[in-house]
């Protein structure tokens, strides 16, 4: 029992590797894509783990506008976890309100939508790629897509898009309920208190799409408001950042510029030690020389004053 819990473990954890190994391709520039999933299948042939090498081997190459989406999900995983809240909060909404309410909130998940690709863009921009603005509605596209339908979320949440997603044509709530009681005929009025009754239900019905309404729209605000301060952080983020790296390139170029100082003052250093050592040797050969000139001197006077004295 032991060893299959054992060898169970063991295909887990394999299991997880390769999710992950997959999370990782799918957040892959399109243009790097290729190579890595080769090489991402080649280390795990090479392991010995064939299927895994199989199913990294079988990853289709994502678009650019479904690698952003990707790219969005994983790095943005809170803001992307509550964009998917949103949608299934927005969808139970729309079976149910009025057309007022439904024209207000498609107007703010449009503002989401703008919000959540211009983040998109941003991070694709942060990776090296610049989206184009065919590519850029389509990213829009996904985005709507994932508020819409249940299915396109569900893909999306998966975070491996291959390609970009479309919102169905009808949309949820486009149109009113149905089942909304008509007005009855003269020839089929009912009696008073079936007409009260009727109204009752109606003015429940209402109360109970103002209070989904009054949620939607509160769900709404709140994901707006932070899609808007995240944006924010993200912008002040990425000036700290700009400002970090233009204080990087003048800490370099001063410090370039101090080694060229330093090499420069080391090659005089050398070049004066190699004067002073020529001057010192210079020196003692002087004193040497001035030693000798001495002696000979003393030598000469004396040689002088012992023949003097023969002279005598």
């Amino acid at each position: 029992m032991g060893t299959l819990s054992k060898r169970k473990g063991v295909q887990d954890g394999r299991e997880r590797d390769v999710e992950a190994v997959l999370d990782e391709l799918y957040t892959t520039p399109p243009s790097d894509f290729v190579d890595r999933r080769e090489e991402l299948a080649a280390a795990a042939k090479a392991a010995g783990h064939a299927d895994d090498a199989r199913r990294i081997h079988a990853a289709r190459r994502p678009t650019l506008a479904a690698w952003a989406a990707n790219l969005l999900l994983r790095s943005q995983p809170q803001e992307s976890q509550r964009f998917l809240e949103l949608g299934q909060a927005l969808r139970e909404a729309y079976r149910t309100l009025d057309a007022a309410g439904i024209t207000e909130l498609s107007e703010q998940r449009r503002t989401i939508v703008a919000a959540l690709s211009r983040q998109a863009a941003q991070l694709a921009r942060e990776a090296g790629h610049r989206l184009s603005d065919p590519v850029q509605q389509d990213v829009e596209s996904t985005l709507r897509a994932v508020l819409t339908d249940p299915g396109a979320a569900d893909r999306w949440a998966g975070g491996r898009l291959e390609g970009a997603l479309t919102p169905p044509s009808d949309l949820p709530g486009t149109a009113l309920p149905t089942g909304a009681p008509q007005k009855p005929s003269r020839e089929t009025a009912p009696e008073p208190s079936e007409r009260t009754r009727a109204k009752d239900e109606l003015a429940e019905r209402r109360r109970q799409r103002e209070e989904r309404l009054d949620h939607a729209r509160g769900a709404a605000e709140e994901a707006a408001q932070r899609l808007h301060d995240a944006c924010t952080e993200q912008a002040d983020a990425e000036a700290a950042r700009q400002r970090a790296r233009d204080r990087h390139d003048q800490a370099q170029q001063q410090l370039s510029a101090a080694e060229q100082q330093l090499q420069q003052a080391r090659e005089e250093l050398q070049r004066a030690g190699q004067e002073q050592q020529e001057a010192e040797e210079r020196s003692h050969a002087a004193a040497d020389a001035h030693a000798r000139a001495q002696h000979d001197a003393r030598e000469a006077e004396q040689e002088v004053k012992r023949l003097a004295a023969r002279s005598r």
